[in-house]
């Protein structure tokens, strides 16, 4: 059975060797708002604050699981308009912007070789 699997995007870090991400950054707070403000800064925050981020990175961990699961594996994805292509899943870059695909099955044809922005899915599925 098929599920779709959504396309979990996080911010990048501070810079390029960065270990985490800045919190207070304009791209951390538009694309990963956390749910419990940072700033007040007491111990039932602190644990809450724990408690997200150890639930993020488990999901990030299943999302990253998940493009192994795939590898030469032949993947259906819903883009924007309704479209749907098929094609055999190759890699995907260091920040998960671009998949590598084969065979890519489109309405107009197949190409041979193809990247796809995930910025133009909206999920992906394929049998494990």
């Amino acid at each position: 059975m098929k599920t779709p699997v959504s396309v979990l995007r996080l911010p990048r870090g501070p810079e390029p060797n960065s270990r985490g991400f800045d919190p207070n950054s304009p791209r951390y707070i538009a694309l990963c708002p956390t749910t419990i403000p940072a700033s007040q800064g007491n111990k039932a925050d602190s644990v809450n604050l724990e408690e997200e981020q150890q639930l993020r990175s488990e999901l990030r961990e299943c999302f990253l699981r998940s493009l192994i699961a795939m590898t030469d594996k032949q993947v259906q994805f819903n883009l924007y308009e309704k479209v749907q292509v098929q094609a055999k899943f190759g890699a995907s870059d260091i920040d998960v912007l671009n998949f590598q695909v084969s065979d890519l099955q489109t309405p107009l044809g197949v190409q041979k070789e193809a990247l796809l922005r995930c910025q133009d899915m909206i999920s992906y599925s394929f049998h494990l």
